[in-house]
């Protein structure tokens, strides 16, 4: 049985909350997840026994008691699924082999334009508020495991953040995922919408960003 076999609910809790703020306090976490702060250092040592998380004292601004971070570690991914791996990379380089680079992009255009479909048939019609369209995207993408959620920047535009890609391997070895991707979004949100990444886990982010804001015609 491998370690993470037997975690508790709430350390599971802990790992994922970790996964969607990118590093936190442990009164952060405690205070998000009503624990007490006994509790929640319990939870953060048994996963760092296990591998799964890591800390650092940030620098502290002013006087004061440096605050400690904590983080996942690449361990951590073992939580989290993956519905793809191995399997789709070897179809992946099999599709290539076969039809070529041009081949592929063919079929990956194919499943884009499915997509498309799909989403645009489970997202609100083009006339509803942007901010609705973008939320029903985002609960369609966290039914397909990427954890997604919306929040606005200081400027009011729209954020669509994936806090875990299931495809990631696949995606890694066939950087047509994300471009198409970005075109189904594009297509699902409709011409009012401006879409752009801003930042990619293929990148070296620890998460997929998207600002969507309202396209303004020139007057």
């Amino acid at each position: 049985m491998a370690p993470t076999d037997d975690l508790s609910p709430a350390r599971r809790r802990v790992a994922e909350g970790l996964k969607v703020l990118g590093s936190a306090t442990a009164e952060a976490l405690a205070a998000r997840f009503d624990l007490t702060g006994v509790a929640l250092r319990q939870h953060l040592q048994a996963l760092e026994a296990l591998g799964l998380v890591s800390s650092t004292v940030e620098a502290a601004e002013g006087r004061g008691r440096p605050p400690r971070l904590w983080r996942l570690t690449p361990a951590a991914a073992v939580l989290f699924p993956d519905r793809h791996g191995e399997l789709t990379v070897g179809l992946l380089d099999a599709v290539r082999g076969v039809v070529g680079e041009d081949g592929l992009r063919r079929v990956l255009d194919a499943r884009g334009e499915d997509q498309k479909a799909k989403y645009r048939a489970l997202l609100p019609a083009a006339s509803a508020p942007l901010r609705a369209r973008v939320e029903a995207l985002a609960t369609q993408r966290s039914h397909e495991g990427y954890m997604a959620e919306v929040r606005e920047d200081e400027n009011g535009d729209l954020l669509l953040l994936e806090h875990h890609c299931p495809i990631c391997e696949a995606a890694a070895a066939c950087q047509g995922l994300c471009r198409v991707e970005l075109e189904v979004f594009r297509h699902a949100l409709g011409a009012g919408a401006e879409v752009e990444r801003i930042a990619h886990v293929l990148d070296g982010d620890t998460r997929c960003v998207y600002r969507v804001r309202a396209r303004h015609e020139p007057s």
